[in-house]
């Protein structure tokens, strides 16, 4: 028996919503997450992370450690599931996405995120199987980011990507990494390949998480919509390994 904590990213579904750029960044979303698992006082963990949920909740666990008046929340952690993401950054000699370098043209990326609904009104193009995002499933995804004060979010981390390796995502970023490479528990993968944005980075992440039992699939790249009882069996299995 799991109890189940779904957290938004602030910015995104029916959290607060900054309004500006600059408090888009991978440390404050760490802080964001490092706070709320504070607050539920949990005893243990097994933390399961997708796409920025990856870096984000990998660096407040990481985080955690240096607030010495605080529990360390690192010591929480009892297993790790991590579907496609980042747990590290770019190699060198890496270019951003189309998609990413799109996102940093000045006025024509802010009238396509901000104002024609890009990219939630195409999330369907990142799946393996379009019809996972449709219906109400689409609908949820918008919902919440209707109107110029509430879409902010999806840009900002668009942006948050690295472009360079002196973006201000990248040291962060080698943070993530030596605490998931410190990581000695269990641990599993459930990876997407069919993903256009992350599905070539599994190898970066099965180097860093060498322990990780891994399960690749023909998904995109919100791979709960196509997966979801991949995901719950892993999350058992590493259970199991904690327990047993």
């Amino acid at each position: 028996e799991f109890r189940v904590i779904l957290p938004d990213l602030i910015g995104l579904g029916f959290s607060s919503k900054p309004r500006r750029f600059d408090a888009h960044t991978l440390e404050n979303h760490a802080r964001w997450v490092g706070a709320l698992l504070e607050a539920l006082a949990l005893e243990e963990l097994i933390f399961v992370g997708q796409d920025w949920g990856g870096p984000i909740g990998v660096l407040a666990l990481a985080e955690g450690r240096e607030r010495r008046e605080r529990p360390d929340l690192s010591e929480l952690l009892k297993g790790m599931v991590i579907m496609n993401t980042v747990l590290g950054p770019p190699r060198p000699g890496f270019r951003a996405t189309a998609f990413h370098r799109f996102s940093r043209r000045p006025v024509v990326s802010d009238i396509a995120f901000r104002l024609l609904g890009f990219p939630q009104r195409a999330l369907h193009r990142v799946q393996g199987d379009p019809a996972s995002i449709r219906g109400d499933v689409r609908r949820a995804y918008l919902h919440p980011l209707k109107g110029l004060a509430n879409n902010l979010a999806p840009l900002a981390l668009a942006r948050m990507v690295p472009d360079s390796p002196e973006h201000p995502t990248v040291e962060p970023l080698r943070r993530v990494q030596a605490f998931a490479e410190g990581f000695g528990g269990p641990a599993a993968i459930v990876w997407g390949d069919r993903d256009p944005v992350l599905g070539r980075a599994f190898g970066r992440v099965a180097e860093v998480l060498p322990q990780a039992e891994a399960t690749r699939t023909q998904a995109g790249h919100f791979i709960q919509e196509e997966e979801p009882a991949l995901i719950a069996e892993a999350v058992r299995r590493v259970a199991a390994r904690i327990e047993g």
